[in-house]
């Protein structure tokens, strides 16, 4: 039976990501949830642990130092519920992100329908689609029979015919697998989740029960032709992927047990707390949040209950760079070189940082390499999202649609050194336009919230409200068309609730501060200027609320998307000037 978390009770939440293991402790504080510390370490799933468990149990030990409190028994055991002396946690849930990529296998009937929307399934998970086959593959039966048992897919995800439809194409592809894994030995056969036409869910049991090791039957991806619906069978695929992640890590088995709850995927946590946020903000915009990981990139959007996530296991800062040249060139990532650094330098330290993910820039020039990748990573993923929403939420400009807030967590973005190179990396990563709130999940929260919601939905919401983020800047990025840098594009005033005023004119291609203190709150006018769209329409002039952060009020006036001189030396230049504006390195 899941642990019950009520008011008052303890709750320990444990990561398990690739390079780090992190455990998290929440109370109670005067009546409210909150964050209280965190412990770190080493992830132990390779060599010479090869046993996750320890790295959660020195996390644990580490978080005890932190919180001044015993968490384990005299045997080294998690302490559940506290002890009338203190000592232990009331409940305990676990993410994870750690593992080998999952090989998948998509299977559908037509591939502009259910293949089409199985992808997308696919897309929001941390696994890799490898290959894909429909009813019109111009592939024979033996040559896609041949294709999948050369790769010997860890899982393969199904879809196809609208419920109550025609079943014959359905058995066919059905044939298909079911065949593979016949061939396949028993201890390599995949794991299967057919998400197609509910009148077949009985016939895909009685065929496939005894051909997989591990079968799971969602609601249909595609009810109706004409209508999609991925809620259900995400939450499938979440306990699928963890259920192939108890092959490679046994122990994981305990953690479930301790939690009395699955143990889910950290993007699955992370994409349900994204989809809570927009809710609980309620701004009328969707809600983003983007972490960038050692093993992969995920990035989520949600418009109301509307959730559009991704995870991209190739652009993840350890182990993926070594592959990235294969998804970008070296000349487009060396661009967003703001110092004259050979592309052959670029190229060594992603070699070397796919190897060594835990390294950490001890030198200028490395950092600033390391944060130039983070730039290139973001803009690659965060194009590719966009392309993969629906129109509706698409902008006509390419852009990135209105977003309030823009949630950042990851080492690589959460650890710079300054408020203005975190900042900064994410302006010209996901370029966002109009007026939008920046914030750091400084301690990557998010996907731990997410875990805790199923077994606690007041603490998420409280912990949030409480400071767990820390927000960096509110951005004005006007949208302005074949203007010269240099003119001017926008006027802005700042008004403080103790009177006192800044104002300004902003030029293209500049970066502007105006100083906020963090909780004090004004009045922004805005007055664009050429037909400049400041997020408020094409010219329009305006008022809006903001308060101070970090860095204040941020005019981003660089255009979108930012254009880059083609002219490598004043390139650098003005790579230069806007990080020395907004801190250096």
């Amino acid at each position: 039976m899941p642990v019950s978390l009520v008011e008052g009770n303890s709750i320990l939440a444990i990561d398990i990501g690739s390079v780090t293991t992190r455990a998290a402790y929440f109370d109670v504080v005067e009546g409210q949830y909150r964050f209280i510390g965190m412990g770190y370490s080493p992830t132990t799933i390779n060599a010479p642990a090869k046993n996750v468990a320890f790295g959660v149990q020195a996390a644990i030990e580490s978080l005890q130092f932190v919180v001044g409190k015993s968490l384990m028994d005299e045997n080294g055991q998690l302490a559940m519920p506290s002890q009338p002396d203190g000592t232990g946690v009331d409940g305990l849930c676990a993410t994870i992100s750690a593992g080998n990529v999952l090989k998948t296998v998509l299977v559908g009937l037509l591939p502009d329908v259910s293949l089409k929307s199985i992808e997308k399934l696919a897309q929001g998970a941390e696994i890799e689609i490898v290959d894909s086959f429909h009813v019109n593959d111009v592939r024979d039966i033996n040559e896609q029979l041949d294709a999948i048992l050369k790769i010997s897919p860890d899982l393969v995800l199904i879809a196809g015919g609208t419920d109550g439809g025609a079943t014959h194409s359905i058995q066919k592809i059905l044939e298909l697998v079911g065949l593979a894994s016949y061939l396949m030995p028993e201890a390599n056969r995949p794991a299967l989740l057919f998400a197609g036409n509910k009148n077949m869910q009985k016939q895909v049991h009685s065929s496939m029960k005894n051909l997989s090791p591990l079968l799971a039957i969602a609601p249909n991806v595609r009810p109706v032709a004409d209508a999609e619906d991925l809620g259900p069978a995400q939450r499938e695929l979440a306990s699928q992927t963890i259920k192939l992640r108890q092959r490679q890590m046994p122990e994981l088995e305990d953690l479930c047990a301790l939690s009395g709850s699955a143990v889910l995927p950290a993007s699955y946590n992370q994409g349900r707390m994204v989809r809570f946020l927009s809710r609980h903000f309620d701004t009328g915009r969707g809600v983003l949040s983007v972490d960038v990981g050692a093993s992969s990139l995920s990035l989520a959007m949600a418009f109301g209950d509307e959730l559009y996530a991704n995870v991209f296991n190739q652009y993840g800062m350890g182990e993926p760079l070594g592959g990235l040249l294969s998804h970008t060139t070296l000349e487009e990532l060396v661009r967003w070189l703001p110092s004259n650094l050979s592309a052959d330098v670029v190229r060594d330290y992603l070699y070397q940082k796919s190897l060594y993910p835990t390294f950490i820039p001890a030198a200028k020039d490395e950092l600033i390499i390391e944060q130039t990748i983070v730039r290139h990573l973001l803009q690659l993923a965060s194009h590719a999202a966009i392309s993969l929403l629906p129109a509706r939420h698409r902008s006509r400009t390419g852009l990135l649609p209105s977003m309030q807030p823009i949630l950042a967590s990851g080492a690589a973005l959460t650890e710079a050194a300054t408020p203005g190179q975190k900042l900064l990396m994410l302006l010209d990563g996901l370029q966002p336009a109009g007026i939008t709130t920046l914030a750091m999940d400084q301690n990557n929260l998010l996907s731990m919230l997410g875990a805790i919601a199923e077994q606690n939905s007041l603490l998420p919401v409280q912990v949030i409200d409480s400071g767990a983020l820390a927000y960096l800047a509110t951005v004005i990025a006007p949208v302005i068309n074949n203007v010269n840098y240099g003119t001017p594009i926008v006027r802005a005033k700042l008004i403080r609730n103790d009177g006192s005023e800044s104002e300004t004119e902003v030029k293209m291609g500049a970066l502007q501060i105006l100083p906020l203190d963090s909780g004090q709150t004004a009045r922004l006018q805005l007055r664009p200027l050429l037909r400049a769209d400041v997020g408020l329409g094409p010219g329009r002039a305006g008022e809006v609320d903001v308060i101070g952060s970090s860095l204040g009020i941020v005019i981003d006036a660089r255009g979108r998307p930012i254009r880059l001189p083609t002219e490598a030396d004043r390139r650098r230049e003005l790579l230069g000037l806007w990080q020395n504006k907004m801190g250096g390195y």
